[in-house]
């Protein structure tokens, strides 16, 4: 089973970054060159870069009706007024929704870890960017720390809402989208793990009911939300403040956590908002 320690270690070692790290792994056991894994990556993210774009537009509504053009109301305060956010998290929040929506509306996405926490790691990435300044390599090799955080998860707990509930999903997505902020911040291998524990830890227990089994409601707005998380756990981990809970340890309570649930809280849609009133009444209109 593989451990986030490990990986940090090994980074302190050899002077690298976790992203290297996971690139040198991946380059053995895939038995692909470097440039190889750089070129896939690039890929993915320029799928995230145009999802973006396709959610800001407006113009990307869902079958159902239930989801679509709230991410170009957000972006159009960005411009207009004061926002009670900034300009920085007021344009996460948008592209977290955008990408989100084009997910619910049955575009192209990266799943990262799941289509329904598509939101946040290009949400995370595209904000850090634009702040920053990040080149495009350096984000390239984030996005490896963002899916060495997931392949941990993965191995020690799961990413399926099915399994473990939201917080196995969207949780996931914030710990990774913020190890991967913290990397991009100038941050350390152990820092990246701070942030990642932090942004796990503030989603333990949470449940997946999605209403009328649609990964639409409450699950977009949640992208959104843990995308502001997950830039919080990265800028606490960044100003030095560490996770009193290793990283793998928060993974495994997690998993453990997600075996406590009880199945209608585990994407079932027999459980949570969605079987509020006005959850029962939206699923009616689709059963």
């Amino acid at each position: 089973m593989r451990a986030y320690a490990d990986w940090v270690k090994a980074a302190q070692d050899c002077g690298l970054k976790i992203g290297q790290v996971v690139i040198h792994e991946q380059m053995a056991e895939l038995e692909q060159s470097e440039d190889e894994l750089r070129l896939r990556m690039r890929a993915h993210l320029e799928v995230m870069r145009q999802s973006v774009t396709a959610g800001l537009s407006g113009d990307r509504l869902s079958h159902t009706g239930l989801s679509g053009g709230d991410a170009a109301k957000v972006w159009a305060r960005r411009g207009q007024t004061l926002t009670l956010t900034g300009p920085v998290i007021n344009g996460a929040i948008a592209r977290a929704l955008a990408v989100a929506e084009v997910n619910a509306g049955m575009g192209k996405i990266v799943a990262a870890p799941t289509a329904g926490s598509c939101g946040v790691l290009p949400a995370v990435l595209l904000t850090v960017e634009e702040q920053l300044r990040i080149a495009e390599e350096d984000l390239v090799t984030a996005l490896f720390t963002a899916a060495g955080v997931g392949m941990i998860i993965a191995d020690r707990a799961s990413v399926s809402g099915a399994e473990g509930g939201c917080q196995a999903e969207i949780g996931s997505a914030a710990a990774m989208a913020a190890a991967a902020a913290a990397e991009l911040g100038g941050g350390s291998a152990a820092q990246t793990a701070a942030a990642a524990a932090i942004a796990l830890k503030s989603l333990l227990g949470l449940v997946c009911d999605p209403v009328a089994g649609l990964v639409e409601v409450p699950c977009i707005k949640r992208n959104a939300t843990a995308t502001t998380l997950a830039l919080t756990a990265a800028e606490m981990a960044l100003a030095g403040i560490a996770s009193a809970i290793p990283l793998d340890e928060v993974i495994d309570v997690m998993g453990e956590i997600g075996h406590q649930m009880p199945c209608a809280l585990r994407e079932t849609a027999q459980g949570g908002l969605a079987m509020s009133p006005t959850g029962q009444r939206i699923r009616a209109k689709f059963v």
